[in-house]
Protein backbone atom coordinates (compact mmCIF):
# COMPACT_ATOMS: atom_id res chain seq x y z
CA UNK A 1 0.00 0.00 0.00
CA UNK A 2 1.57 3.27 -0.93
CA UNK A 3 1.32 5.61 1.79
CA UNK A 4 0.65 9.17 0.81
CA UNK A 5 2.91 11.85 3.42
CA UNK A 6 1.30 14.98 4.80
CA UNK A 7 1.84 18.32 2.91
CA UNK A 8 3.09 15.72 -0.44
CA UNK A 9 0.74 17.63 -2.68
CA UNK A 10 3.18 20.83 -2.32
CA UNK A 11 6.57 21.21 -4.08
CA UNK A 12 9.57 22.64 -2.83
CA UNK A 13 8.80 26.26 -4.11
CA UNK A 14 6.12 26.37 -2.08
CA UNK A 15 7.74 25.68 0.98
CA UNK A 16 10.61 27.49 0.30
CA UNK A 17 12.64 24.21 -0.29
CA UNK A 18 12.06 23.30 3.74
CA UNK A 19 12.02 19.44 3.56
CA UNK A 20 13.90 19.18 0.21
CA UNK A 21 17.51 18.22 1.11
CA UNK A 22 20.16 16.02 -0.29
CA UNK A 23 19.60 12.18 0.60
CA UNK A 24 15.57 12.92 0.54
CA UNK A 25 13.11 10.88 -1.13
CA UNK A 26 11.73 12.65 -4.12
CA UNK A 27 8.78 12.51 -7.01
CA UNK A 28 10.12 14.81 -10.07
CA UNK A 29 7.76 16.20 -12.51
CA UNK A 30 4.44 15.51 -9.84
CA UNK A 31 1.37 15.66 -11.57
CA UNK A 32 2.47 15.00 -15.13
CA UNK A 33 2.60 11.52 -16.87
CA UNK A 34 6.03 11.69 -16.54
CA UNK A 35 6.36 11.88 -12.69
CA UNK A 36 9.43 9.41 -11.19
CA UNK A 37 10.70 8.77 -7.88
CA UNK A 38 14.35 9.77 -6.63
CA UNK A 39 16.45 10.63 -4.33
CA UNK A 40 18.48 14.21 -4.27
CA UNK A 41 21.91 13.54 -4.87
CA UNK A 42 23.49 17.24 -5.17
CA UNK A 43 21.84 20.54 -3.97
CA UNK A 44 23.55 23.35 -6.24
CA UNK A 45 21.69 26.60 -4.32
CA UNK A 46 23.48 29.33 -5.15
CA UNK A 47 24.94 28.69 -7.91
CA UNK A 48 22.07 27.42 -9.50
CA UNK A 49 19.86 29.56 -11.71
CA UNK A 50 22.70 31.98 -13.56
CA UNK A 51 23.29 31.92 -17.66
CA UNK A 52 26.40 31.95 -18.74
CA UNK A 53 26.85 34.67 -21.67
CA UNK A 54 30.19 35.74 -23.01
CA UNK A 55 30.13 39.06 -24.81
CA UNK A 56 27.86 38.93 -26.56
CA UNK A 57 27.77 34.75 -27.24
CA UNK A 58 24.84 32.78 -24.93
CA UNK A 59 27.04 29.95 -23.63
CA UNK A 60 24.57 27.98 -21.63
CA UNK A 61 21.49 29.07 -19.76
CA UNK A 62 20.58 28.54 -16.14
CA UNK A 63 21.71 25.52 -14.05
CA UNK A 64 19.21 23.53 -12.10
CA UNK A 65 19.32 23.51 -8.56
CA UNK A 66 18.44 20.09 -7.70
CA UNK A 67 20.31 16.81 -8.75
CA UNK A 68 18.40 13.35 -9.09
CA UNK A 69 19.60 10.32 -9.02
CA UNK A 70 15.54 8.48 -10.54
CA UNK A 71 15.07 5.16 -8.91
CA UNK A 72 15.37 3.64 -13.33
CA UNK A 73 19.03 4.86 -13.14
CA UNK A 74 19.49 7.76 -15.03
CA UNK A 75 20.55 11.35 -12.85
CA UNK A 76 18.58 14.54 -13.85
CA UNK A 77 18.43 18.33 -13.14
CA UNK A 78 15.57 20.08 -11.61
CA UNK A 79 14.47 23.41 -10.13
CA UNK A 80 12.57 23.39 -7.06
CA UNK A 81 9.17 23.50 -9.06
CA UNK A 82 9.36 20.51 -10.60
CA UNK A 83 9.78 17.97 -7.64
CA UNK A 84 7.93 17.05 -3.83
CA UNK A 85 9.73 15.60 -1.28
CA UNK A 86 7.96 11.99 -0.40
Amino acid sequence: MKRRMKGAGVTAADTGDGRVAVSVRVRVYPGTDGEVGGTVVEDFGDLAGHAVDIGENHIVGPARRWAVALDAGDLVFVDSDQLVAE
